[in-house]
């Protein structure tokens, strides 16, 4: 049998097998051949390995031959699977032009998916959302928090609130705020920093070093002791609360803590940049500019809580 090196040729015999070719199956195959792994794919498109495997396993059913060897270290591409990954991306792409076009509506109505860290997200964004809520009802807002990087172009969001200065040019970006940090601590333990005891320190975990903040305090702490590790800096506040030692915290994140309080200890802080993205194909879709614009506006009004 003739290698089917093409998926027009595969949708052929599938016509003469009465088998309809899935296009989530060949959406789910070229995402793989991206990311080369199932829990990394799982995590791109935010389902489990379980389904990655089961859309690729349907696609190479309807070849009649593997389109990946299964490895230790990941899927690779068979020669099969590097003769249709080309077409494969033409469909993907295609499928994502369409649903480009589905986004431009003119009511201000419908969804709109926002990226944010999580930590911006729930101490600072979620309920200052309210008032957007309340002043467009029919828009439905889905936020997506974590550290994990959303591609806009492949339409995981449609707006990202992004740390750092952004590298794509094909995004429309807008700088709309600075974060500043500070070194808190209860009352107790500011008074025995006071009275001489040296300090210790609250900072993230060891996989945590892609972080600016993280990477700067383990720089800076050098070797002294870090009494208190976590990935969440509203677990770290509740360390330092707990008189643990030291945390470096966002200052929007301090404001709201009871029994904080904050510490010199004559170092200048790290301050990180926000950054408002949006595909330049949806800077004209109404429900999508009136989240930008009140994003804007809001991060205008509260810069004093956020930078000093």
């Amino acid at each position: 049998m003739a290698p089917c090196a093409t998926i027009l040729y595969c949708l052929t015999m599938a016509d003469k097998k009465r088998t309809a070719l899935d296009w989530e199956d060949v959406r789910y195959f070229v995402a793989l051949a991206r990311y080369g792994t199932l829990s990394a794919t799982a995590r791109g498109l935010r389902v489990n390995h379980a389904t990655v495997a089961r859309r690729v396993t349907s696609l190479e059913a309807l070849f009649g031959r593997p389109l990946f060897d299964r490895r230790a270290d990941g899927y690779a591409l068979t020669a099969e699977g590097k003769a249709v990954l080309d077409a494969a991306r033409s469909m993907d792409e295609a499928a994502l032009s369409v649903l480009h076009r589905l986004d431009a509506g003119t009511e201000l109505s419908g969804l709109v998916r926002l990226s944010v860290g999580r930590v911006l997200a729930e101490r600072f964004l979620i309920d200052r959302l309210r008032t957007f809520h309340e002043r467009y009802p029919a828009i439905d807002l889905e936020v997506t928090g974590g550290s994990r990087v959303v591609s806009l172009a492949r339409r995981e969001a449609d707006v990202a609130l992004h740390y750092g200065s952004p590298k794509d040019s094909e995004l429309v970006a807008r700088r709309v705020a600075r974060i500043t940090f500070g070194f808190y601590a209860s009352p107790d333990y500011r008074d025995k920093l006071k009275a001489g005891d040296a300090p210790a320190f609250i900072g993230f975990d060891e996989e945590s070093d892609f972080i600016a903040e993280a990477a700067w305090l383990t720089r800076w702490v050098g070797e002294r002791r870090f009494s208190f590790r976590t990935n969440s800096q509203t677990t770290q506040a509740a360390a330092a609360r707990a008189n643990y030692g030291v945390a470096l915290l966002p200052r929007y994140v301090a404001a709201d803590e009871q029994g904080l309080v904050q510490v010199s200890l004559g170092e200048r802080l790290p301050e990180r940049d926000v950054w408002l993205l949006i595909r330049r194909d949806l800077t004209r879709v109404p429900r999508v500019r009136a989240v930008a614009d009140y994003l804007i506006d809001l991060f205008r009004r509260e810069r004093k809580l956020l930078a000093d």
